[in-house]
């Protein structure tokens, strides 16, 4: 018989799986699998896209600009032939246009129309354009189609002289210059913002480096080395961050590994503990069972005083082999997986209550509320010690209540049963004083949840164990001053062997 550890004789390690999980390699990526890379590449485009939005009006601007600038170099031209129109020769004309890169000049001056300056047009005209009234949107407009067309024909381009020198001012040009210089004004706007972009972008990534993602890599680091030795106290991270979410989150890490090396610590103690406990109650049950043998024969003295002890010392001997026995149950590694079959509830609970000395005739008598012939799907071997736990703990409690003259003549432990659609469940009940508080708080922990001045409360931990391998639970229904409830929940078979 082995007293403690595992079945092939290495014993359980509490830190394995976190260094396990300590041990393998944190995932690689590339740059947009980053923080920061991504960061970057949206700066670039949200920059890039607030330059187009900034391009989009002063394109239309830098057009409407290029086009007055021209209306005035052509109303200069026109002032000096009519300054001096006899002494404009045609040699002179030419020129006058040629300097102001226009094909005609016309200006409107008290409801006169004029051809002031005119030349010969290459080629019929093709669009006309009226600065006097065009708004923002129409500008805009204006300025992609002559940025994209492909008419490289003569424009008129109609405005408002300066220094009102007339009505209006009209003029015949080339179309070619103007989409030649909106090419190159949009090529160097759309170069300018790339710099731009990429100089943000890198400054953003240097900020991001330095204030979010060096952080977030330290507390990464911090939790790589908790991981690999999370008993080690010095592996606890101190928060540090300027950043206060960064610093909340390192507080709230510090607070959950110190916790968990506090939890580690005492899960390995109380392995340790475990293991000497389970090697101490199979040399004691030992012990107690020779012993046990030697009260047998002492019970057959003809000493009255002898005759008068032998019964406590026999029930005082075996209440002693049935705590180690209860010992070793529960420090088992695990109980064996259950073998469920039809199990006659009502038969099993009398079997139970006859094997605990409860009868007829016994100060706690035993009530039976179970339809006739109801079975149960269980193991009829783990299902017995569940009742038998619960049944013993309630005849217990209902002795101790008539030891101390507060239960009168006796007490009676129900057992009911019924089924549901969806499972089966059993009710173990008595009219003893109840459960006091301490037992209730941590009822179904083992050492933790003895319901009398003594008890481990290793029995109703084991119950609950039991019931989860069959994936039913155990439940305290009720437990007040004329009284405690028990249910057990067990679920319908799901699969039946032929």
């Amino acid at each position: 018989m082995q007293d403690g550890g595992n079945q092939d004789g290495s014993t359980l390690d509490p830190l394995a799986p976190l260094a396990a999980r300590a041990a393998v390699p944190a995932p690689q990526g590339g740059l947009l699998r980053t923080l920061s890379g991504r960061l970057l590449v949206l700066t670039v485009i949200f920059v890039m896209l607030a330059e187009v939005l900034i391009f989009v009006p002063s394109i239309a601007r830098f057009r409407a600009d290029f086009l007055t600038m021209r209306l005035e170099k052509a109303q200069i031209a026109a002032l000096a032939q009519l300054a001096a129109p006899d002494m404009v020769t045609p040699e002179l004309e030419a020129e006058l246009l040629a300097n102001a890169e226009v094909f005609n000049v016309v200006l409107r001056r008290n409801e006169v129309r004029e051809l002031v300056l005119s030349s010969q047009l290459p080629q019929p005209i093709s669009q006309t354009y009226d600065l006097r009234s065009a708004g923002p949107w129409v500008l805009i407009r204006d300025a992609f189609s002559s940025l994209f067309s492909q008419d490289d024909g003569i424009i008129r381009v109609i405005g408002q002289p300066v220094q009102d020198a007339g009505l209006l001012i009209e003029i015949t040009m080339a179309a070619q210059p103007l989409r030649a210089a909106l090419i190159d004004y949009g090529a160097r706007i759309l170069l300018l913002s790339a710099v731009i972009s990429a100089i943000t972008a890198f400054m953003l990534f240097l900020a991001v480096q330095r204030l979010i993602v060096g952080p977030i890599r330290r507390v990464v680091r911090h939790m790589q080395a908790y991981a690999e030795a999370p008993e080690d106290a010095r592996s606890v991270i101190a928060p540090t961050s300027r950043v206060e979410e960064l610093r909340r989150a390192e507080e709230a890490m510090q607070m959950m590994q110190t916790q968990l090396t506090s939890a580690l610590r005492q899960r390995e103690r109380l392995a340790q503990l475990g293991g000497a406990v389970a090697k101490i109650s199979h040399d004691l049950r030992n012990i107690l069972t020779s012993a046990q043998l030697f009260v047998d024969r002492i019970e057959a003295s003809q000493d009255p005083a002898v005759a008068r002890a032998a019964p406590k010392l026999v029930g005082s001997i075996s209440r002693a082999v049935a705590l180690c026995e209860s010992t070793l149950t529960f420090g088992r590694a695990e109980e064996a997986a259950p073998q469920p079959r039809r199990v006659d509830i009502a038969a099993l609970a009398i079997e139970v209550a006859e094997a605990d000395g409860i009868g007829p005739d016994t100060p706690v008598t035993l009530s039976l509320d179970i339809p006739h012939g109801l079975q149960v799907w269980a193991d009829a071997d783990q299902l017995y010690r569940v009742l038998s736990n619960l049944i013993r703990n309630a005849r217990q409690a209902i002795d101790a209540q008539i030891g101390a003259g507060q239960g009168g003549a006796g007490g009676v432990i129900t057992v009911s049963a019924g089924q549901t659609p969806l499972e089966y469940w059993v009710m173990v009940s008595d009219t003893g004083p109840g459960l006091p508080a301490r037992a209730r708080t941590h009822l179904f922990e083992a050492f933790a949840g003895g319901a009398r001045k003594g008890g481990t409360g290793l029995g109703l931990a084991i119950a609950a164990e039991l019931l989860r391998g069959h994936g039913g639970r155990l439940e305290l229904l009720r437990s007040t001053a004329q009284g405690t409830a028990f249910i057990l929940h067990l679920p319908h078979e799901t699969t039946r062997a032929d």
